[in-house]
């Protein structure tokens, strides 16, 4: 949550006064000699009873007022967690996703217990630097405390848990580099949840105006420059995909641009994610059940838009342009209907064979703008674009569509790093002859088959030989793969791979 503080610890782990005090062992045969007194005599017992071994999963909780009158350890409460086994044939990333799950099971035992102060005593890990051992545990805290609950009527007799409040890391050494490590982890965790926070708000609160104002907000806050097109500047530039998907609303469409100006001598990053407040299809109407999670397809644009706040924080050398383009797709008189065609930026027409195909006609207003305005060296989209992504992936891989293998190598890795993997998926003419149209340049649906191929291809035709990489999130935005730090609901994926990209960003070879 926001509002919850990391700090280094001051003290030793046997001062702490707080709610609750976390050692991290790893899973051992032979127990824990390290630990002495009374806390070594539980562990010898737990570990003797075969109530404790150290593996993944496995807590168990002291109370050391209760066994002595000064006891050797001031917290209110200890809790063991289980690591499991670390070999050395386990990758790095794999390390780095344990330990962000460790990370969201300490957050939810702190639920349990209500607890609101706790400290961290790192592992001691041999794959992995204090670092990134801080960074990911703290990530996975930040994560795994997340709750959405602005529109609940408290219950007095529940006696609400806020969250944490305060969160002490400590480690025997090398206090710098925790310290960094940890406040990487913080800012990945708080921005993330900060996408949830906008994906779980109702479409009724969450129009495109809110996108306007938080980015706004964000610009104001972190020395930012935003600016708004407002639909009349649309109808100027000819942007006939975000006009025609806007016009069976009431609200008015946003085209949301954040920039954020690194080094002069560094490559420029443009950014475009999705923001449909809510998707009904149109005319092309969904089907009622489920429809409330329609209120989703902006999780593209607030990826795009929390991760901008990630930046103001951290301050890359990289020059990064974001831009959100935001409408709600209604059922109205008005509305764009099957067989209609419309002219997007730049001059390209598209026929409109299907109004629930709306995500890559405002995308495509976006790319092209983006492009020609900013000339960037490279462009990643992020949207819940196909729900052929989930048949295909399921809800585990995030889809990938790329026209560059360098910018598709660090994106993969990037995925892997943060714990949302990615899956490339193919382009080319075979695919792109499936959106051709008889009457206009190209057609904004290509059929059942190839799907999310399609979709990307539709995209293609508006980047020409820039640097382009798409991300279809529509299985993993939401009732992404179940983990301790993933709720239930949207999840805030797209944040962290865009920042882990930046942060270990190589420049794009034209």
């Amino acid at each position: 949550m926001e509002f919850t503080q990391f700090e280094i610890a001051s003290g030793k782990p046997e001062e702490f006064e707080g709610d609750m005090l976390v050692f991290c062992l790893l899973q051992s045969n032979k127990g824990f000699p390290g630990y002495k007194r009374d806390t070594g005599r539980y562990l010898k017992k737990a570990f003797s009873l075969g109530d404790f071994s150290g593996k993944a999963g496995e807590k168990i909780f002291y109370y050391p007022e209760y066994h002595r009158t000064k006891p050797e350890i001031k917290a209110k409460r200890v809790v063991f967690f289980g690591i499991g086994k670390i070999t050395k044939e386990k990758s790095v990333n794999e390390v780095r996703e344990l330990l962000r799950k460790l990370g969201g099971e300490i957050a939810k035992t702190a639920e349990q217990l209500k607890a609101a102060s706790i400290m961290v005593v790192l592992p001691k890990l041999d794959i992995i630097d204090r670092a990134q051992n801080a960074e990911c545990i703290c990530e996975g805290i930040s994560l795994g405390d997340y709750r959405f609950k602005k529109y609940k009527k408290p219950d007095p007799e529940e006696n609400g848990y806020p969250g944490l409040k305060d969160v002490k890391v400590y480690a025997e050494v090398s206090e710098i580099s925790t310290g960094e490590g940890m406040k990487r982890g913080e800012i990945a965790g708080k921005s993330a949840c900060l996408a949830r926070d906008m994906a779980n708000e109702p479409a009724n609160e969450w129009t495109p105006d809110k996108f306007a104002s938080i980015g706004r907000e964000l610009a104001e806050k972190y020395a930012l420059k935003c600016r708004v097109l407002e639909k009349k500047d649309m109808k100027r530039l000819s942007m006939g995909g975000i006009i025609a998907v806007n016009k069976g609303s009431v609200d008015p469409p946003k085209l949301v641009i954040i920039e954020y100006r690194g080094k002069k001598n560094k490559q420029t990053l443009l950014l475009v994610g999705k923001g449909i407040t809510f998707d009904s299809g149109g005319i092309n109407l969904k089907p009622s059940a489920g429809m409330e999670d329609m209120k989703y397809d902006m999780c593209g644009g607030a990826a795009v838009l929390a991760f901008m706040q990630a930046v103001g924080k951290e301050k890359p050398e990289l020059n990064i342009v974001a831009m959100i383009p935001a409408t709600d797709n209604m059922l109205g008189s008005s509305s764009v209907k099957p067989g209609d065609v419309i002219r997007h930026y730049g001059g390209i027409t598209s026929e409109i064979v299907n109004t629930d195909a709306e995500g890559r006609m405002v995308l495509a207003d976006a790319l092209a703008y983006g492009i020609k305005k900013f000339k960037p060296d490279c462009v990643v989209d992020i949207a819940t674009l196909t729900g052929a992504a989930i048949i295909g992936l399921g809800h585990h891989y995030t889809g990938l569509l790329s026209n560059n293998d360098h910018l598709v190598d660090q994106l993969i890795e990037a995925g892997k790093s943060c714990g949302e993997p990615l899956w490339r998926l193919p382009l080319g003419q075979d695919y792109a002859k499936q959106i051709e149209s008889r009457i206009a340049d190209i057609k904004n649906a290509g059929g059942r088959a190839g799907g999310t191929i399609t979709a990307g291809s539709y995209l293609e035709k508006f980047v020409g030989e820039t640097c382009w990489a798409h991300l279809d999130i529509a299985g993993t935005a939401w009732d992404f793969t179940e983990k301790s730090y993933i709720p239930k609901g949207p999840s805030g994926t797209g944040v962290r791979t865009l920042l882990q990209l930046v942060r270990s960003w190589q420049e794009i070879i034209k």
